[in-house]
């Protein structure tokens, strides 16, 4: 088959879609086919609406022109009624030289020389007389009459209008194919890669807030979605709508909440960046909210009583001391799964009207990687997010098993997600290694990578953690300027281009399947899992060693 650049153009005349469509089912899979082709040089910008490179006849730059054309002292074009003079032939002969001299000018066309170069005309709803025309040969003007001979006359139009030129070769169209796609003579850069994928991502994500459309006239919702579906996004989205009053809603006293430290820090950084009018009043964890009441006195955060039972308690009666202006019209609450069943009472008794507040619940019932299970004790609509938009295809279909229903993969292709082996002891020692070789020799800058763990923290997150504290170690990852190292359980909602997962537990632990596929799926563009390999057939099942092509 021919090769397309790109492969799945877009036309705005339906006479060179058509063109197109002919051209491709004619040619052979040595050939190149170019679509809507522009260059721009120190003079003008070009465009060619086809370059057809073809082995053994050369390379042809096409005008295709539809409606009603003919020839009277100069080219006219008759469309909807209406008649102009255009410059078909002025059009391709100005592109085939202008791509001529790019490519000449490429190094990596280096000491090719000349090649055949001819240019041409098509217009396919129209008929020409069997003569030449002032300014083009009647071989290179191709009419409706002559489309069913179309791919021959292609070639005996590149050949015959540079018949003194050295035939192009296959390895000449390989050489056309790169340069004239659009990949520079420049050393590849896979952070360059990353960030044009994180825009992409960034753009699907924004057109999914859309969904918050449909939320406008309810009040309590629950929306569901797989890792990547961009349900942080849609949480800010959501708080942002409640506190500035949108779609037909007044302004309403919002809070905006989580459990992880890591995406507290985050959501505060991002509504930080807002106008104040869209800041909610509250933003930030259980924790944080329990001490804007007057909780002084917390637990360890292993303290299970403390925190599942004296906490919501002491927080139920402080909410309902709570005056009015200290109440909220609505509660947003991301990564929901990881509150339990006795949080929601203080929540719910801080609202203005407990019966009929504002709750948005955003959740994914396999990141629930705590003992907890806790849900809303009121009735929610639930709706649900079924695209991935933040990890490659290659990272999507990797943890899809794990996935909670099926997703399906948009964020783009990527490098194939790679498996190291290791024993669980030496696992850390690996993925250090690998870090370093991402960095050394992939070119990797060091803010775009994560390793993380699923049993005990790293050495290195010891050590920070121990001398910058929870706060500046947080502010290092949202610094973006050295490597993370981070562990399952504080990386919900967070994400890095490139992570080393470190399987270093045997896979007993309790919800280590819940872990395994929050670590996968924390890697945007690349990501590579070290581990052993029963305890990943063990933990994620046949289907994802399959994927990690564990054998």
């Amino acid at each position: 088959m021919v090769r397309l650049i790109p492969e799945h153009p877009q036309f705005t005349t339906a006479s060179e879609e058509q063109v197109w469509a002919q051209v491709c089912d004619g040619l052979g899979s040595d050939d190149v086919l170019l679509a809507n082709f522009r260059l721009t040089d120190d003079t003008r910008d070009y465009e060619a609406d086809l370059v057809v490179v073809m082995p053994e006849f050369g390379v042809l730059v096409l005008e295709v022109k539809g409606a009603s054309v003919w020839y009277e002292e100069g080219w006219i074009q008759t469309v909807a009624g209406e008649s102009k003079w255009i410059h078909p032939v002025d059009q391709a002969r100005d592109a085939k030289h202008a791509i001529r001299r790019y490519v000449e000018a490429d190094p990596r066309w280096g000491s090719r020389g000349r090649i055949g170069w001819a240019h041409g005309v098509v217009v396919p709803y129209s008929v020409f007389p069997d003569q030449d025309l002032p300014d083009l040969p009647r071989y290179a003007l191709h009419d409706r009459d002559d489309l069913a001979t179309l791919i021959a006359r292609l070639r005996r139009n590149a050949h015959q209008m540079e018949a003194h030129q050295r035939l192009l070769s296959v390895d000449d169209a390989e050489c056309l194919a790169e340069i004239l796609g659009g990949r520079l003579a420049t050393t590849y850069d896979v952070n360059a890669e990353a960030l044009e994928r994180q825009a992409t991502a960034d753009r699907l994500t924004d057109e999914q807030t859309l969904i918050l459309s449909v939320t406008r006239l309810l009040n309590r919702v629950e929306i569901r979605g797989g890792a990547g579906s961009g349900k942080t996004v849609l949480a800010l989205q959501q708080a942002k709508e409640l506190t500035r009053g949108r779609h037909e809603r007044k302004a309403q006293r919002t809070a905006l909440l989580c459990y992880s430290i890591g995406l507290a820090e985050h959501l505060k950084r991002q509504v930080a960046a807002w106008s104040r009018k869209d800041r909610p009043a509250f933003v930030g964890t259980f924790e944080e909210l329990a001490a804007s009441w007057g909780v002084t006195d917390f637990g360890g955060r292993d303290a299970s009583q403390f925190w599942e039972e004296e906490l919501p308690q002491r927080m139920a009666r402080l909410a309902e001391e709570l005056p009015d202006g200290k109440r909220f019209d609505a509660i947003v609450v991301d990564e929901a799964q990881d509150f339990a069943d006795s949080w929601w009472t203080p929540l719910l008794g801080s609202l203005r009207d407990q019966a009929n507040g504002g709750l948005y619940v955003f959740s994914d019932e396999n990141q629930r990687i705590f003992g907890r299970f806790g849900r809303p004790p009121v009735p929610l609509v639930p709706l649900v997010l079924d695209h991935c938009l933040r990890n490659t295809k290659e990272i999507a279909e990797a943890f899809a098993p794990l996935a909670p229903s099926r997703m399906y993969a948009r964020g783009g292709t990527g490098p194939e997600v790679r498996f190291i082996a290791s024993t669980v002891e030496d696992a850390a020692q690996v993925a250090e290694d690998e870090v370093i070789r991402l960095l050394d020799e992939d070119g990797w800058e060091p803010g775009q990578l994560a390793l993380i763990t699923t049993g005990s923290r790293h050495w290195a997150q010891v050590l920070q953690q121990e001398e910058q504290g929870q706060q500046g170690y947080w502010a290092s990852y949202f610094d973006g300027e050295d490597v993370f190292y981070g562990h399952v359980l504080g990386c919900k909602g967070l994400e890095r281009s490139a992570v080393v997962l470190c399987l270093n537990e045997d896979g007993t632990r309790d919800r280590a399947r819940e872990r395994f596929y929050v670590g996968m799926s924390r890697a945007t563009d690349l990501l590579v899992v070290v581990g052993d390999p029963e305890v990943v057939s063990a933990v994620g099942g046949s289907e994802v060693a399959k994927r990690l092509q564990i054998t």
